[in-house]
């Protein structure tokens, strides 16, 4: 990553700034705090090329109002305070008129706060509009009165929170009806992701580019508690990849999984287990190149009747491009971390060779062959039924596992490669929690 002149600045030595500060006079000392190319982070920066709309996809913290309100800046300013810029009326969109305003206009990064004393703009509060020196003009709007869109028109755009907008693709519609002044006109998105077809539709686009940063690249301008705080709270969380990593993870159209759902297994800690088992979906070849091994830790507490049995899934032990005996070092490397009664590993493709290489590693290892005789969505449809009622629960830290999870649909796995991690996790919940409820349910009997 790129660093800005700050990170230059800062991380000198003290001589070395103190004669940079000391060579700066008058207005070029005064103009330093608003000189935003020399404090930007790289994903603050604007990129190069012919596009119409920037996306600032990144985490709680991670400085996109304040890139925003600079872009903002960019656009109307010209080189002297009343010299025209390149957009002269510019639409501010905010999920509300009241964020907007106190975000976009008042907020501490916002418009107000970042602009020098001679281009400060104006605030007209009858018309929800800032107005600039040189007569550029800027309008409130929200994303909860997309018709508030029809009829103005702008050469430049800044939404922010998109992904937060109550009427979001009607909203966005309305706005880019309306963004046709000037030779170029473009938009900056800056947003926290969410699983929205307005932001996913948007980053599909040719003409859109993005630029990504998680809340810890902006961790010197946040505080020391807060960033413990949140670390502590949602790290190695769905949650957490989101709001603060800035990850947009979507979901597949009728995935058989969701982020909420998984939001709403995750725990900190398993209590003590009845029973443990490691599951394993073996790639066909060994090489580099081949499918993950996948590896899938969880336990029971097995309780009462087998409908009130509850699951935990405690580690995703997937390995990549291993030969079948660094997969089969790692599955037995597994066992042995948490005391797991069994190993479990699917043999269409390999069949007694997969024996073979575990028990190369541990001749004594308590082992099972499974071989499934359904598609792998078929047979992740009852395991997926334990979630909605609320009786699997993941322990932090799954997120590659997670992330495939919310790709498996009824019409099969809509992400890229095989599910070799949820096959692993289908075997080793089929083992704990449907294989001993009996033959209630047809769809249990076999997978």
């Amino acid at each position: 990553m790129t660093r800005s002149g700050a990170d230059w600045l800062t991380s000198a030595p003290q001589r070395i700034e103190d004669t940079f500060l000391r060579k700066l006079h008058g207005d070029a000392l005064r103009g330093l705090p608003y000189l935003f190319e020399f404090w930007a982070l790289p994903h603050q920066v604007p990129p190069e090329g012919d596009w119409r709309t920037w996306v600032i996809l990144g985490g709680r913290g991670a400085g996109k109002t304040r890139a925003g309100s600079e872009w903002v800046r960019q656009m109307v300013e010209g080189p002297r305070p009343r010299d025209p810029g390149r957009a002269t009326r510019v639409a501010l969109v905010g999920a509300t008129i009241e964020q907007a305003r106190e975000v976009m206009v008042f907020g501490d990064s916002g418009i107000l706060a970042c602009s020098p004393p001679d281009r400060r703009p104006d605030w007209v509060a009858g018309r929800k509009a800032l107005v600039w020196p040189n007569g550029a003009e800027a309008q409130l709007f929200s994303g909860h009165a997309p018709e508030s869109l029809r009829g103005p028109q702008f050469d430049a755009a800044w939404a922010d929170e998109l992904a937060k907008w109550k009427f979001g693709t009607e909203t966005w519609d309305m706005l880019q009806f309306g963004l046709r002044l000037g030779a170029d006109p473009r938009a900056c998105v800056t947003t926290t992701p969410r699983n929205v077809a307005v932001l996913k539709d948007l980053l599909a686009q040719d003409s859109t580019v993005m630029t990504h940063a998680p809340t810890w690249a902006n961790r010197a301008n946040l505080a020391p508690g807060f960033l413990q705080e949140v670390q502590r709270r949602f790290a190695g969380t769905r949650q957490g990849r989101q709001e603060l990593d800035g990850v947009l993870l979507a979901d597949a159209e009728g995935a058989l999984w969701t982020t909420a759902m998984l939001q709403a297994a995750e725990v900190t800690q398993a209590p003590e287990l009845s029973r443990i088992v490691v599951a394993v979906d073996p790639p066909v070849t060994g090489h580099s190149s081949s499918d993950d091994c996948g590896i899938v830790v969880a336990g029971v507490v097995n309780a009462g009747p087998p409908q009130d049995w509850r699951a935990w899934v405690i580690e995703d032990a997937t390995v990549s491009g291993a030969s079948p005996l660094e997969w089969a070092r790692a599955a037995v490397a597994a066992m042995r971390r948490h005391g797991a009664d069994r190993l479990v590993a699917e043999v269409n493709q390999g069949g007694a060779l997969v024996e073979s290489v575990v028990r190369q590693v541990d001749p004594l290892v308590s082992y099972r062959a499974v071989r499934a005789s359904k598609g792998k969505a078929v047979r992740a449809e009852p395991i997926a039924a334990l979630y909605e009622q609320g009786r699997v629960f993941h322990l932090r830290g799954l997120d590659a596992l997670e992330d495939q999870m919310c790709q498996m649909t009824p019409r099969g796995f809509l992400g890229r490669g095989s599910p070799d991690r949820v096959d692993a996790l289908v075997w080793a919940l089929h083992t704990l929690m449907i294989e001993p409820a009996g033959q209630g349910d047809p769809r249990m009997r076999s997978l």
